[in-house]
């Protein structure tokens, strides 16, 4: 790669640069994942492939297990999912998607990019110095994270990495606001963004409202550890001492709004691409926008319940009960909406539609198991339980990763000029969306039954011995379900050389990043675009397709056998 694109100012070259790094980080965060799983299949027992890993013993020990759960958590949500839907999708899509040449501050965001880069070879620094552990769970709540909890050096580095990934986040949140409200094209009003964009835009807002919270958090944890202040030490235990809690509450403070910043993007991007591929203007674009920024709003109300164990107030619990239930309003007029955007469309069974469907079904499974954890009784026994971890990992992780895919399966012909095969992405979809299913629904049956999260080996325990072929059939399940993320390398990879070139518009589409070469060329648009409808208004994208019918046409099939 020439050294002017590494340090390019382009914004579709710093997005394709935060591709690669979540990329990178995503396969590092599965193979924990497949670790731990096999872990705890089998605890004890000898590693087939990666035991010189893990010293003499050839097997994963109750320390590594305790480090690599704690990695997984952290690497996947900080430094892959938010690279590669924020970053990545964010800093490509946006200019194109609202008619612009490039963001409104450039060297701001190539600044975002190579911070993020720094976060992320600290964390690598992190796991790897032989002087400390990062074996705090990846919220790392004290006590145990203090010096007495974990000495040395390497929760201290996992601590300055998120708050260096937390200043990356805060300057690509400024930087995208600025552009959304600032650079959009003649015609292109805030009612006339496609839904991808709103998403992007609401998930900005919460970043540069709630980032600030964890950053101020783990800088207060830092002083702690590096210069021996006690914010979050009990002051019963030592004279002058703070408080713990203070730390849970700042961390959740940012930590539910995470999972909407995490998962808004993909709610804007499955929004348009089922409009798009039903060949229809999506059903209730207003209510949609509208139920997205309610759901952005209460993001911010309902931190509380996750420490209904921490001896909370009965009432300010039933307050925090309330306000979380009330998020299943808007949540339901969004999964209505799209419900009616398919109903009748004219489906082209795309990779990306199916993974776009997915993102409904997964959803619609955990979200209304969160409202089991909203409710403070069932909360009370179900907390810190395999059945967090299940519910966890449909709703946020499975549903922001298919949804991940069907972005990239839409926009790759857009990103490299070629097309993915699809007959590699439809067995891709397969194989991912029932392992999905198999692996956390298990884990939610093992949580109802009791079996508490973080146990290196639940099996010790005779009232957990039963469900040892739950953890079994699990474990079996992710192999097929990471197999099946390799056809998805192999897939990616090949295309880049053996996928048919793509056309400037490939899908038939009518927003404005098809209007322009695959890759679109450096400065995205020769003359400033006019826009005179949305994507999603009656003579829109149904429109569109509408008259390619009445012409005779059929919806195209523009993918590739090839790859």
């Amino acid at each position: 790669m020439k050294l002017s694109r590494l340090v390019s100012l382009d914004h579709k070259v710093i997005g394709l640069q935060y591709l690669w790094l979540g990329l990178i980080s995503l396969l590092c965060g599965g193979v924990m994942a497949l670790l731990i799983r096999f872990s705890l299949a089998n605890p004890g027992a000898p590693l087939p492939l990666f035991g010189w890993l893990f010293g003499p013993s050839h097997i994963i020990s109750p320390a590594a297990y305790t480090e690599l759960f704690s990695l997984h958590g952290t690497v996947m949500i900080f430094f892959a999912v938010v690279p590669i839907s924020i970053g990545a999708f964010g800093n490509f899509l946006i200019p194109l998607l609202i008619g612009a040449r490039d963001m409104a501050f450039p060297r701001l965001n190539a600044a975002s990019f190579w911070v993020q880069a720094l976060a992320s070879l600290l964390l690598v620094w992190a796991a790897v110095d032989p002087a400390g552990s990062v074996a705090g769970g990846w919220t790392a709540y004290p006590p145990l994270s203090t010096p007495v909890g974990l000495p040395g050096l390497g929760l201290s580095l996992w601590a300055l990495a998120l708050i260096l990934a937390g200043v990356s986040s805060t300057l690509g949140a400024v930087n995208f606001i600025a552009t959304i409200l600032t650079l959009r094209t003649p015609g292109m009003t805030m009612m006339r963004m496609p839904l991808t964009l709103w998403g992007l835009f609401l998930a900005s807002v919460l970043n540069a409202l709630f980032v600030p919270v964890v950053a101020a958090a783990m800088m207060l944890l830092l002083s702690d550890r590096l210069l021996g202040t006690r914010f979050f030490v009990a002051a019963a235990l030592v004279r002058g001492g703070g408080d713990p809690l203070v730390y849970q509450h700042l961390f959740w403070i940012f930590g539910h709004p995470e999972v909407y910043i995490l998962i808004l993007p993909t709610w804007g991007v499955v929004s348009d691409l089922l409009a798009w591929y039903s060949g229809r203007p999506a059903w209730g674009y207003r209510r949609t926008v509208y139920a997205l920024c309610g759901i952005t709003l209460l993001s911010g109300l309902v931190y509380g319940h996750h420490m209904y164990t921490t001896a909370m107030s009965p009432l300010l619990g039933r307050g925090f009960m309330v306000l979380t239930m009330l998020v299943s309003v808007p949540a339901t007029v969004l999964f209505l909406d799209w419900m009616g955007t398919l109903w009748r469309g004219r489906l082209r069974h795309e990779p990306q539609l199916l993974f776009a469907v997915g993102v409904l079904v997964v959803f619609a499974v955990g979200g209304l198991t969160g409202l089991y954890l909203a409710d403070v009784p069932i909360d009370l026994y179900l907390h810190d339980s395999f059945f967090v971890v299940g519910h966890f990992h449909l709703t946020m992780a499975a549903s922001v990763v298919l949804g991940l895919f069907a972005a990239i399966y839409h926009w790759y012909p857009k990103m490299f000029g070629r097309l993915m095969s699809r007959r590699l992405g439809l067995w891709h979809f397969w194989l991912t969306l029932f392992p999905v299913f198999g692996v956390f629904l298990a884990m939610m049956w093992m949580g109802h039954a009791g079996m508490p999260r973080r146990l290196y080996d639940p099996s010790v325990y005779e009232i957990f011995r039963p469900l040892r072929p739950w953890n079994r059939a699990a474990t079996h399940l992710s192999y097929v379900l990471g197999a099946a993320q390799l056809l998805f390398a192999w897939n990616f990879i090949a295309s880049l050389w053996r996928g048919a070139a793509a056309p400037a518009d490939p899908w038939r589409l009518p927003t404005l990043e098809w209007s322009v070469s695959s890759p679109p060329p450096e400065e995205n648009f020769a003359e400033e675009p006019v826009v005179t409808t949305g994507p999603h208004e009656p003579d829109g994208a149904g429109g569109y397709l509408a008259q390619a019918a009445a012409r005779g046409a059929s919806p195209p099939d523009a993918s590739s056998e090839g790859a």
